[in-house]
């Protein structure tokens, strides 16, 4: 194979790893549905040999099953993945929220937090859910970059699909939880600038546990 073939080969990989991907987090391909090479291949005019190492590269990222000769099944959001991303997020969030109080920072990081859930509100939702997703997850990486712990911001990064995954769903079961979610937002950014680390941390419990709750509700 020339350096040719094996940079496009790997192009095609990667359109295929990054289509795949994008419709599992924004929820156009749901948990529990089953997915074909071919499907994949035909939408994107591709053979199937990229489709199958992103299949592969999807697996190990666990959002994917894959069975021979049948495709690959989307793994449902289980709850038990509810349960420790809730709690990681609870305790990385309120320490961070802690950790500025504690800088003197508060005012500063509450209006840059505050910028982004103006850009929320600016959403035309529920046409643009994913972008509402991926904002909800801007708002709270804001609070923990700015504690300045880059190993909890790396840690934290790390949920970044599952928070942006379970938001999707979220959204999409429990269309209330958009005007929620905003006057969460706005009492978040109040109780920090306001220096109020316990209130912020009730609040963000409530909050978080109020969307990913809808992800367990039958």
């Amino acid at each position: 194979m020339s350096t040719s073939d094996r940079s496009q080969r790997r192009a095609a990989g990667e359109r295929a790893y990054e289509w795949v991907k994008d419709r599992i987090l924004d929820g156009r391909l749901e948990g529990g549905q089953l997915l074909s090479e071919g499907e994949a291949a035909s939408a994107l005019e591709i053979s199937r040999t990229p489709v199958r190492e992103a299949f592969l590269r999807l697996e190990v990222e666990g959002l994917l099953r894959l069975y021979p000769k049948r495709g690959a099944l989307v793994v449902p959001v289980s709850a038990g993945e509810v349960a420790e991303v809730t709690e990681a997020r609870i305790l990385l969030e309120s320490h961070a929220a802690a950790t500025v109080i504690a800088r003197g920072i508060q005012a500063d990081v509450a209006d840059s937090m505050n910028a982004v859930l103006g850009d929320q509100r600016r959403l035309d939702v529920p046409k643009e859910t994913a972008a509402f997703s991926r904002l909800d997850r801007q708002f709270h990486a804001t609070l923990v970059e700015a504690a300045g712990n880059g190993l909890l911001t790396q840690f934290y990064s790390g949920l970044h699909d599952r928070q942006v995954r379970m938001a999707n769903s979220a959204l999409h079961r429990a269309p209330s939880r958009y005007g929620a979610i905003l006057d969460e937002h706005e009492r978040l950014c109040t109780l920090l600038r306001d220096s109020d680390a316990d209130g912020f941390r009730e609040q963000l419990a409530a909050h978080i546990g109020g969307t990913h709750g809808a992800l367990l509700d039958s």
